[in-house]
């Protein structure tokens, strides 16, 4: 099993301050400090998490922000999008979403999700309201892919590894593993990207861990917060947060990070 820990000591004998988006309290463990530029937020009586202070969001300027793109509903289609990559362009078009009532693209079998996590991999939840202990898994499983990404009922839970850069989805050898998509904007300012999951490797940015957080990072976006992500909609898709943590959060959605957990079971 994994065990993710971070412990900056400040001096002999000092206490211990804790890092960007970690545990800083909550049942069962003392209440820490977090280091310069950060602050404890208690999101529920059992967690706490390190924020940016309030000092540290971006103050309006004269200049309008542009508008955010309109988040496409679930039965619409993703547009077409254009990646740079030094001095070559790649024209790639993200896949219509599968939805209850639309056909996906591909054709895959349904797999039922085992509620035991399995040697090598972990379950993603949110740690805070209003999402707190829901579980990043596709949805809907009785679909061909794509499928959105969302937070949705521990009891469907997925499972996930990550591997050079790529999340990958565990389907336990009965189908293609699935990798969590992001979309490519023609606009980089564009405020939320959306995720999918699909059968082929996701070509844009590249995702990671900071200490038990799931970050996503690329060249071309200059994001003030890699582990930002937003949970938007009554189906609670999951988005890719480019702009600032908890600063002029987009209407419908709600500012989260999303973290791994290695617990036998996915917590209720």
């Amino acid at each position: 099993m994994r065990v993710f820990s971070a412990v900056l000591l400040l001096t002999a004998g000092a206490a211990a301050q804790r890092g960007p988006y970690e545990q800083c309290g909550g049942t069962g463990r003392p209440d820490e400090s977090c280091s310069a530029g950060w602050q404890c937020t208690t999101y529920n009586p059992y967690y706490a998490q390190c924020v940016p202070a309030a000092t540290s969001a971006p103050a309006p300027t004269s200049t309008p922000a542009p508008s955010p793109t309109p988040v496409p509903s679930s039965s619409q289609l993703i547009t077409s999008s254009s990646r740079v990559i030094t001095t070559l362009t790649t024209v790639t078009t993200p896949p219509s979403i599968t939805t209850s009532t639309q056909a996906g693209s591909g054709s895959l079998p349904v797999v039922p999700t085992p509620t035991t996590l399995q040697s090598g991999w972990y379950w993603i939840r949110a740690v805070a309201t209003p999402n707190y202990r829901s579980y990043l898994q596709p949805q809907p499983t009785s679909t061909p892919v794509p499928r959105a990404a969302v937070l949705a009922n521990s009891k469907t839970a997925a499972q996930f590894q990550l591997t050079s850069g790529q999340l990958i989805q565990n389907n336990f050898g009965n189908s293609p593993n699935l990798y969590l998509n992001v979309e490519n904007p023609t606009d980089k300012t564009q405020r939320r990207l959306r995720t999918w999951f699909d059968t082929t490797p996701n070509t844009y940015g590249t995702f990671g861990w900071q200490g038990d957080t799931l970050t996503w990072t690329v060249s071309d976006i200059n994001r003030p917060n890699s582990a930002a992500w937003l949970v938007c909609g009554d189906s609670k898709e999951v988005f890719i947060n480019t702009g600032a943590f908890l600063w002029d959060t987009p209407a419908g959605c709600f500012d989260h990070t999303i973290h791994s957990y290695n617990g036998a079971q996915a917590d209720v």
